[in-house]
C-alpha cells in the first residue's frame, strides 16, 4: 500500500482533473482498487495457483512429470520472484538453474542462480548469462525436467544474436523499434528473426528433457509467441513479417547494415529461421499462461465495486504510445468530473 501511495502522491494531473482533489476515503479505496489487480498477477501467488506436487510429482496444466531433477531456467522481470517460487514448491527436486533479470529485480533463491542484465535494450550480460542457459539446458537428460519461467522483459533479457549480427546491431534495432513506438507484436516479431533463442529456438538449442514453460503474460491478446519473443513457442511469423514491420516505420535507411542485409535476404529466399508447430522439439514442450492483464484488470474492477466505486474493465485489448493514447482517455475521464457526479461518489 506505501508503495501505491507514493504513486497517487506523484500525480497531481490525477488530482487536477477530479476538480481540486480527492477525498481522503475516495483515495483509499481507489489505491485499494489498484493494489488487488497487482495481487491478482503477484508472480509468485501465480505461479503457486499453476505448479504443485503431488506426492513424488510435479503438476502443471494437464501433465505430470517425475523428474529426476528440475532445472529452473527462464528471464524477465518478474522471472526472479518466480524462480524463488517454485524453489519453495519443488523443494528439493530443483537440483539448480540460471534466471536473468533485469537489473534491481533480485529475489531471494538459494538454488537457482539470478543474473542481472539490462532492459528494455539489451547489454553483453543478457548475452553472457544466455549463453550459459543455454549450456545448462543442453546438459539436463531425458529424465530430467527444464522449468522455463518467463515473464514481461524477456525479450531483452535472453538474447543470442544470430549469426552474423552483434549486440551493437540488436541494440540499435530495438532502440529505433522502441522509439517510432512499434507494438510489443512488432517489436518481438523483428526480434525473433535475429536470434537464436527467440521463436522457439530455445526449445531447439537445449537437450531432451521435456521442458515446461509457466509464462507470466504482459503482451495483448496473451499469444505465447509474443511473450519473451517465444523462446519454447511456435513462431507464426517470418522473415517477410519482420520487412514489414520495417516498411512501416521506415526504418530500412537507419537500422545496422547487417540487420538489413539479414532481413532483405531472407524475405527473398523465404528464410524460416524460427520453429513451426510441426518442429518435433515442441514434443517435449508445454506451454502454460500463469497469470495476464485481464485477470489483475477483473480483480481491480470486482475490489472497486466491493468499495463503492463505479468500476468496470473497459478494455484489455487497447495498444499503442501511451503519449498517444493517453489525451483521449483523459478527455473522456473529464466528462464523468461534474459536480454531479462526484455527489454520487460512491453510488448508492
Amino acid at each position: 500500500m506505501d508503495r501505491l501511495s507514493n504513486v497517487g502522491r506523484s500525480l497531481p494531473d490525477s488530482r487536477a482533473l477530479l476538480g481540486g482533489g480527492i477525498a481522503e476515503g475516495q483515495r483509499q479505496a481507489i489505491l485499494e482498487t489498484l493494489d488487488a489487480g497487482l495481487a491478482a498477477v503477484e508472480p509468485g501467488r501465480a505461479l503457486s495457483l499453476h505448479l504443485d506436487v503431488d506426492g513424488g510429482r510435479a503438476r502443471a496444466g494437464n501433465r505430470a512429470y517425475s523428474p529426476r531433477n528440475v532445472w529452473v531456467v527462464g528471464a524477465g522481470k518478474a522471472s526472479g520472484v518466480m524462480a524463488a517460487a517454485a524453489e519453495k514448491i519443488l523443494g528439493d527436486r530443483v537440483a539448480g538453474g540460471l534466471v536473468i533479470v533485469k537489473d534491481g529485480h533480485r529475489a531471494p533463491t538459494s538454488r537457482v542462480e539470478l543474473v542481472e542484465a539490462a532492459h528494455p535494450v539489451p547489454d553483453a550480460r543478457a548475452i553472457e548469462a544466455t549463453l550459459r542457459l543455454v549450456e545448462l539446458g543442453r546438459h539436463a537428460r531425458a529424465d530430467d525436467l527444464i522449468l522455463c519461467l518467463l515473464s514481461g522483459g524477456g525479450s531483452a533479457l535472453l538474447t543470442w544474436p544470430a549469426e552474423g549480427l552483434s549486440l551493437a546491431d540488436l541494440q540499435a534495432t530495438t532502440d529505433l523499434l522502441l522509439r517510432c513506438g512499434a507494438t510489443i507484436h512488432e517489436l518481438n516479431t523483428v526480434r525473433k528473426h535475429l536470434d537464436r533463442v527467440k521463436g522457439g529456438g530455445l526449445a531447439r538449442l537445449v537437450g531432451s528433457a521435456p521442458i515446461l514453460t509457466l509464462a507470466l503474460s504482459d503482451v495483448v491478446g496473451d499469444d505465447l509467441a509474443v511473450i519473451a519473443s517465444g523462446p519454447t513457442t511456435p513462431d507464426p511469423t517470418t522473415v517477410a513479417d519482420a520487412c514489414r514491420v520495417l516498411d512501416r516505420y521506415e526504418l530500412w535507411a537507419t537500422v545496422p547494415a547487417a540487420v538489413s542485409t539479414r532481413l532483405r535476404q531472407g524475405a527473398g529466399e523465404a528464410l524460416r529461421d524460427t520453429l513451426t508447430p510441426s518442429d518435433p522439439a515442441f514434443d517435449r514442450v508445454l506451454n502454460v499462461i500463469v497469470g495476464n492483464n485481464a485477470q489483475a484488470a477483473s480483480a481491480a474492477a470486482s475490489r472497486g465495486r466491493e468499495l463503492g466505486l463505479h468500476a468496470t474493465v473497459l478494455t484489455t485489448t487497447q495498444q499503442g504510445e501511451a503519449r498517444n493514447l493517453a489525451p483521449g482517455w483523459l478527455a473522456w475521464a473529464a466528462t464523468f468530473t461534474t459536480a454531479e457526479d462526484r455527489c454520487r461518489f460512491p453510488p448508492a
